[in-house]
């Protein structure tokens, strides 16, 4: 909410007639549009360029969960899930515009010293990201090998590939998310909402709360697997603190 008013107001606080304050509205509804346009060009684009590699990565990801052989319950299951994963490889494509097109939305609501963070948030934003894909990728057979462990010893598996696309989906975007969290810091920390202080005094709440998240995402049978993502986000939480206190925030 402090972000979203800092973007509306965009200027002092001085008062100012009525219709220029309708006029600023305008002017920020404009801006919106512009970068939905600009975001959904590059994710048009994107998404025609990933149709010739959508059949590779859906015989990756197949591999990569270790299963032999997945199939499909519709006539043209095959084409539509290939144009359905085009389109998310479109999304991963071009989001390095989204990001850029999101925080252009925003930065006129920061202070002019706050503004040279912008670009560098872009490429931390993009870069986050990929890291949480790639951890996504690595506790992909994690997954499919203790939820198969934990179903009925009389039940078999019938991969569908489209279930296993959709299911993978929704684990790319979790971790995705997920390792956005030093990024989140740096901005809350930016905008006042956080401190550095604020941080290292609750940090025996971040640790528990940073391990359990971690053994949820990763639900390994040993105690190494959780540690391979815990200790990753521990350390982005610590330089994070670390990054505001050198900013003195």
């Amino acid at each position: 909410m402090a972000l979203l008013d800092r973007v509306l107001q965009r200027g002092p606080r001085a008062r100012v007639p009525a219709e220029e304050q309708r006029m600023s509205v305008i002017e920020h509804l404009e801006a919106l549009r512009r970068a939905l346009w600009i975001s959904l060009v590059a994710w048009g684009i994107a998404t025609v360029a990933a149709i010739f590699i959508s059949g590779h990565i859906i015989t990756y990801l197949v591999n990569r969960a270790g299963i032999t052989q997945a199939i499909y319950l519709q006539p043209g299951g095959g084409v539509l899930l290939q144009l359905k994963v085009a389109m998310y490889i479109g999304i991963v494509l071009a989001s390095p515009v989204i990001i850029q097109q999101a925080w252009w939305f925003v930065s006129p609501g920061l202070h002019p010293h706050e503004r040279r963070f912008v670009l560098p948030l872009v490429v931390a934003t993009t870069v986050f990201f990929a890291i949480g894909v790639a951890f996504a990728m690595f506790a992909l057979p994690i997954y499919i090998h203790v939820l198969g462990s934990l179903a009925p010893t009389d039940v078999k598996y019938l991969p569908d590939v489209t279930e296993l696309v959709s299911f993978v989906v929704i684990m790319v975007i979790g971790f995705g998310l997920v390792f956005e969290l030093p990024v989140i810091l740096f901005v809350l920390g930016m905008l006042g909402i956080v401190s550095s202080k604020w941080l290292h005094k609750r940090r025996p709440y971040w640790f528990l709360g940073l391990g359990i998240l971690a053994n949820f995402l990763t639900p390994g049978i040993d105690p190494v697997t959780p540690m391979i993502m815990f200790i990753p986000l521990y350390l982005f939480y610590e330089g994070s603190a670390l990054l505001l206190k050198l900013l003195g925030r």
